[in-house]
């Protein structure tokens, strides 16, 4: 099998071309292939294939082996590779996920016609709790108290935490915090996406406001551990902060693999996601 491995900011995905190669067990081959000590390395697998509605279709698979709905910087990666290998000449087209259609458009370098940076038309965000979705009453979740356990010392009394929750067609649960360097990043993070109030787990992002334009982000991704970025995670904060007033609908979001500048329109209420994507190298995966 042929694949390409790329990045959107550190955020590393194993690329395959379902137009030419034939995936029997993508949940298996993610495990597999994603493992840094025994397979090629990644946050996943990424399948490229046929639609009948739409120009492409994207499928993700986590490194656990479980399907996810939707990934920003792997759009922006797709839409690099269908124009890189000639698979479309359109810089602008449409992919199918199992979040619904996204829209990327790609800036070329007008010098040598090179994919500069993508803009991702990522649609309206989803705010219903039980679309989310959580369980729970009808309603946004705002500034919403969630109780869990105390992971100071192991007890089991319960502390709150402050969550805005956000669904950019996977959920995801935001929190704002002074400083996204802290110890406890790695157990709060897994205690969240596996709280009893997700059914289908979440994403999380611990969030730093610098000023009115800026923010740190920090991502605990659901099936993956910390990533160096999410892009669907930036436009769920981005929306977090407009909805707690602590930010302007468009904004820089700083992450450890590099920056991300998402605009909340207030126009259309779809959110718009612009950053690079980069390939790595071609491979040949034998199982």
């Amino acid at each position: 099998m042929k694949f390409t491995k790329m990045h959107g900011l550190g955020n590393d995905y194993i690329y395959v071309n379902c137009f030419k190669e034939k995936i029997e067990n993508p949940n298996e081959l993610s495990i597999k292939i994603s493992d840094r000590h025994f397979g090629v390395g990644s946050d996943g697998l990424v399948l490229i294939e046929p639609s009948k509605t739409h120009d492409f279709k994207m499928r993700i698979f986590n490194p656990d082996g479980s399907e996810a709905e939707m990934c920003g910087n792997a759009t922006r990666c797709v839409a690099k590779y269908v124009y890189d290998n000639n698979m479309t000449k359109k810089t602008e087209f449409e992919i199918e996920t199992k979040a619904g259609t996204i829209k990327p458009k790609l800036n070329l370098n007008l010098e040598n016609n090179q994919v500069k940076n993508i803009c991702v038309d990522m649609g309206e965000p989803i705010l219903e709790r039980n679309k989310i979705p959580m369980i729970g009453p009808k309603g946004n979740v705002i500034n919403e108290n969630l109780p869990i356990n105390n992971i100071n010392n192991n007890t089991n009394n319960e502390n709150n935490v402050k969550i805005t929750c956000v669904s950019m067609g996977n959920p995801h649960c935001i929190i704002f915090i002074d400083n996204t360097k802290f110890n406890e990043f790695e157990t709060l993070g897994k205690t969240i996406e596996n709280h009893k109030t997700f059914p289908n787990r979440t994403n999380v992002e611990f969030v730093e406001i610098i000023n009115n334009n800026e923010v740190n982000m920090r991502v605990w991704e659901r099936g993956a551990g910390e990533t160096l970025a999410c892009g669907t995670g930036a436009c769920a904060t981005t929306v977090a902060c407009i909805l707690n007033n602590k930010t302007n609908r468009k904004i820089i979001v700083h992450l450890k693999g590099g920056d991300l500048e998402i605009n909340w329109d207030k126009d259309t209420n779809h959110v718009f996601m612009t950053g690079p994507a980069e390939k790595i190298f071609d491979g040949t995966w034998k199982n």
